[in-house]
């Protein structure tokens, strides 16, 4: 998708739609596992020429657990291309979650919306300036769950700063996509969309079929051997892996015949019920379409007798409700108010409905306006906010910080002593 993005091939909306809803199930499957992908970006997103989404590079991917605890033993690592990183990770909340997924999924929304990354940092301290200039200062019940003191007092320091409206940043983007953004780029993780409402969005329903977003039926074990801290036990979890192997390959024939003949017949079985939704579904969409076809010929057959009747001499509809402005042209057109309630000088004027437009959305070009715009960001608060980001030593040490992990371990290999 990385190269997709850059090539500035055009994409529609439907294509937004159709990659971001991919992602989400991918994502919903993935995360029903108890896994953490931790590296969502475009460069991890693979592409066909069918439009066909898959999810690839697990090498940062760790098990989890909602007991925050169990969580304490793998958790601290480096994760996420800076880019598309939680902030939960670099200001290190108390614990993270699933939700640091989620936000890697808005950065990727936002890039195909504007055609580039939105919080594009140059360094750990850039990178969460430029995610505060456009969510804004956060409250102070978060800023309260923020592990490192140092972070904590740094965005204390920095001036108060208004969120800026999506619909500034991407003025041709679909609202309902907007509506998602926001969900997924919420600052605080509590307030984060999760991925099954995600799914349940508006902006997807075109996508949505719950029978079509699996979920893994088997929780991936990662404490067997994530947690594993001297040599000789993992020795022993790799001698009970070969045993338990043997058992299978050393069964006789027969046997093994037998276990792949169960394997086909499930798999048979699985093929027909697949086979039977399938015909379902197309039931489905017959029915329906044969429901539109009569509900048509119902409005034609109204159609024929309205033109046939005889109305030069019907009144108009609520012609009485008007008779005033006839009698006398100086009254007021009052809209939306009860009739009764009219004076004088006013008459009810019937609302004329609004057309739909369906084509809103069809042409719709990836644009991003710059978030250092005079118009969206005030140039003395982007001024004063870099005055007050530390420099020499103390930008070293902030630096630092936020490279850390939830426990305070180092995750990089840094220059900074």
């Amino acid at each position: 998708m990385h190269q997709i993005i850059r090539s500035g091939q055009p994409l529609t909306d439907s294509h937004y739609q159709s990659f971001i809803y991919q992602v989400l199930c991918g994502l919903k499957y993935i995360h029903s596992a108890d896994v953490l992908h931790r590296d969502l970006k475009p460069g991890n997103l693979l592409v066909n020429a069918d439009c066909e989404l898959k999810i690839c590079d697990f090498g940062l991917a760790r098990g989890f657990s909602e007991n925050p605890e169990q969580n304490s033993g793998f958790m601290t690592e480096y994760v996420a291309t800076r880019w598309y990183r939680a902030p939960e990770i670099m200001l290190s909340f108390s614990s993270y979650t699933k939700a640091i997924d989620i936000w890697s999924v808005g950065c990727i929304l936002a890039e195909l919306l504007g055609g580039k990354p939105i919080f594009r940092g140059k360094d750990y301290v850039d990178q969460l300036n430029q995610i505060l200039l456009i969510l804004g200062t956060p409250p102070e019940a978060t800023l309260t769950r923020i592990g490192s003191h140092r972070a904590q007092n740094y965005v204390r320091s920095l001036p108060i700063m208004r969120k800026v409206s999506y619909k500034q940043l991407f003025p041709n983007a679909n609202p309902l996509a907007l509506d998602l953004l926001e969900k997924m780029l919420a600052l605080d993780p509590s307030e984060r969309i999760s991925v099954e409402d995600a799914l349940n969005h508006p902006y997807l329903e075109v996508w949505h079929d719950p029978r079509d977003e699996p979920e893994c039926q088997v929780k991936f074990d990662f404490k067997s051997f994530e947690t594993v801290d001297s040599i000789e036990d993992m020795k022993q979890l790799i001698i009970e892996e070969v045993k338990n192997f043997r058992e299978f390959v050393r069964k006789p024939i027969e046997e093994q015949q037998q276990i792949q003949l169960q394997l086909q017949i499930q798999q048979k079985q699985q093929q027909q019920q697949e086979e039977q939704e399938r015909l379902q579904r197309e039931h489905e969409v017959k029915q329906a379409i044969l429901q539109q076809q009569a509900r048509e010929a119902h409005l034609q057959e109204q159609r024929q007798q309205f033109e046939a009747m005889d109305i030069s001499q019907t009144p108009a509809p609520y012609d009485y409700l008007n008779s005033a402005h006839s009698q006398n042209p100086n009254t007021t057109a009052v809209v939306n108010t009860d009739p009764s309630q009219l004076t004088e000088n006013q008459y009810y004027q019937i609302p004329k409905p609004q057309e739909l437009d369906e084509f809103a959305f069809s042409n719709l070009e990836p644009t991003m306006t710059n978030v250092s715009n005079p118009e969206l960001v005030d140039d003395q608060l982007y001024q004063n906010l870099t005055q007050a980001t530390p420099s020499g030593n103390d930008y070293m040490r902030l630096e630092e910080d936020l490279g850390f992990g939830l426990d305070g371990s180092r995750l990089f290999n840094s220059t900074f002593q």
